[in-house]
């Protein structure tokens, strides 16, 4: 995404009196806050310590800033995220130094990974004592350099404007992503000059924006060549908000589409162009179109090895068109014929453009024969399960009913944890709109789901929002309802439980002969949710019985005072299908335990 963070003027009045002038920032702390003011910034997630008291305590006196006091610092690192991901803004989020800082590593790299625009805030030690092992002292400015877009140390109290100032900056343009800005704990208390309180000078950080000329040329000549080209469509897309660009490129050309893990809802899923997600928990047609393909057109997409699958068997006999806003990422794991640099608004922009162009002087692809097998495919390798025999819960049944009753697009977010929760999460509820699906798609992190659904319930207050969880990530973050009850964030959670960490015990069960060793959790009351939901000042529900889950559902929607947790104990053998084994060419993909498909076969 290339918008620049809102540049608002610098604060002019007060809690007491709005008009009157606001005093000039007396300390380094209070010059952070009011460059927090001054960014826009309205929201932040964070947790006190001693090196970063001096910066709570300037925050005391805004009026323009919530914080948000989480119980864990992982916790306010992933609220963060789920704010970013769902508006597009930048989220912020703070800790103290030491194991503060450190409990947001998960969290940067999560968001780095899956390109976030986010600004983690952390206290250090006085400067003096930085290389000393002071008490809570860690260098987290080297910790999170490989994690991060850029990780900031100031220990001179007049760079701290500046340099958070241009941390929003490089965090929400070019390609997306999370910085670190680390301020030592005397540079919060020194006194700072007014005349500093200007962005920083980043001579060498300049993102390209547009893609050459020649290059959309040549990309619009291989669409108008290709027989079979699909729309590879990565989460680029949604962080640029290029979703109507792509839209209308997608209906001028005719091409299916399909959209990896973090680009559903970039694409309406109810479009007959769709043709689902791809990978190794994507839809035959999907993955299909991808491996019978002869020119892939990958916009913000990496090209992922979930994606591939074994990467030399990928796509063997489709030419690469590129478009990504990373130059890094052109050609990392897959030669490109034609590169595009740029954001992805508007280079598909530039593509509709000039295809518009080329089509009004009477240049037409031929797809017909090649749509129609990807209908086909589509139409006879559907999404489905089974239903358990006992007569217990089948959770995509669950999902499929949340789904049904609380309405999808613009009315409900949805945010997943990590695991075969997630992929049923993405396969069984429709998306017709961006940022209504929130999950951890690079780094793959248990315990996403519930603080992450909490920063988005609080960047929209007016969405439904379903954290949908297993019940092994539920317990890595569950301390966070504490937060969303305390502070009135009436998120709902789904815990899809079957006593297990599912897709563990799916790959113990597929490639290792049963033997589930220690994939099963004690017992589906240990602990008793409804029970633990209750003490946190949530509203605890239980389902058990497929008869009894549309009224469940709906008594959760029926609260909007505070927090829903729902305990859904589903069967516990059931399996995320179709799936390509790890390691395997996309060609092995598999419809169910038993059924290969065969679209790679002449028809």
């Amino acid at each position: 995404m290339t918008a620049q963070p809102t540049q608002t003027p610098p604060v002019t009045g007060s809690a007491a009196d709005p008009a009157a002038p606001a005093a000039a920032p007396a300390n380094g702390a209070e010059a952070l806050v009011a460059t927090l003011e001054r960014i826009g910034v309205s929201d932040i997630f964070g947790l006190p310590g001693g090196a970063v008291l001096p910066l709570y305590d300037a925050l005391y006196q805004s009026s323009r800033i919530r914080h948000i006091l989480v119980r864990h610092e992982q916790g306010a690192g992933h609220a963060a995220q789920g704010y970013a991901s769902a508006t597009g803004r930048v989220g912020v989020c703070m800790a103290t130094s030491g194991p503060g800082a450190t409990n947001l590593v998960t969290p940067l790299a999560d968001a780095n990974m899956d390109s976030v625009p986010m600004v983690a805030i952390t206290g250090n030690v006085p400067s003096s004592s930085i290389g000393s092992d002071a008490f809570q002292e860690a260098d987290i400015r080297s910790i999170t350099m490989p994690v991060t877009k850029h990780s900031f140390l100031v220990t001179d109290p007049d760079q701290i404007a500046p340099t958070l100032a241009s941390a929003f900056h490089i965090a929400s343009s070019g390609r997306p992503g999370p910085v670190l800005v680390d301020v030592s704990k005397d540079a919060l208390v020194s006194a700072v000059d007014p005349a500093t309180l200007t962005d920083l000078a980043l001579p060498g950080y300049r993102p390209v924006t547009a893609p050459r000329p020649e290059a959309v040329r040549d990309a619009v000549s291989l669409m108008l060549q290709a027989r079979r080209p699909v729309l590879y469509v990565g989460g680029g897309v949604v962080r640029a908000g290029a979703d109507r660009e792509l839209r209308s490129l997608a209906e001028l050309s005719g091409i299916p589409v399909v959209t990896t893990l973090m680009a559903r809802g970039a694409f309406p899923d109810s479009h007959p162009q769709h043709m689902g997600m791809p990978g190794m928990h994507g839809t035959v047609a999907a993955v299909g179109a991808l491996q019978k393909s002869d020119l892939i057109i990958s916009l913000g997409a990496r090209f992922d090895d979930r994606v591939t699958g074994k990467l030399d068997s990928f796509a063997p006999h489709a030419r690469v068109i590129h478009a990504d806003i990373d130059p890094a990422e052109i050609g990392k794991n897959r030669a490109a014929d034609v590169a595009l640099v740029g954001d992805a608004r508007e280079t598909i922009g530039q593509l509709v453009a000039e295809l518009t162009d080329r089509t009004r002087s009477g240049a037409a692809g031929d797809y017909e024969e090649w749509v129609g097998f990807c209908t086909r495919t589509k139409a006879r390798y559907p999404l489905g399960y089974e239903t358990p025999a006992d007569g217990s819960l089948a959770p995509q049944y669950v999902i499929e009913r949340i789904n049904a009753i609380s309405g999808s697009g613009p009315d409900s977010v949805y945010v997943a944890g990590v695991g075969q929760h997630q992929m049923w999460a993405s396969h069984f509820v429709s998306y017709e709109h961006p940022r209504t699906w929130l999950n951890s798609g690079g780094l793959g992190t248990m315990g996403y789901a519930v603080p992450a659904a909490m920063g988005a319930k609080v960047a929209r207050p007016e969405a439904t929002v379903w954290a949908i969880d297993g019940d092994g990530c539920f317990q890595m973050t569950n301390q966070e309802l504490a937060t969303c009850a305390v502070e009135g964030i009436p998120i709902k959670v789904a815990i899809i439980n079957n006593a297990a960490l599912g897709m563990v015990r799916q790959w113990q069960a597929l490639f290792f002969s049963e033997r589930y060793s220690h994939s099963g959790l004690p017992s589906m009351q240990v602990p008793d949710f409804v029970t633990l939901a209750e003490a946190y000042g949530c509203l605890g529900l239980r389902c058990d019985r497929p008869e009894d889950v549309d009224a469940t559902v709906e008594a959760a929607m029926a609260v909007n005072d505070r927090p829903v947790v729902v305990d859904f104990q589903v069967h516990k053998d059931a399996m995320v299908w179709p799936m390509v084994p790890a390691g395997t060419s996309n060609d092995a993909i598999q419809y169910a335990r038993d059924l290969k498909p065969t679209f790679l076969e002449d028809e």
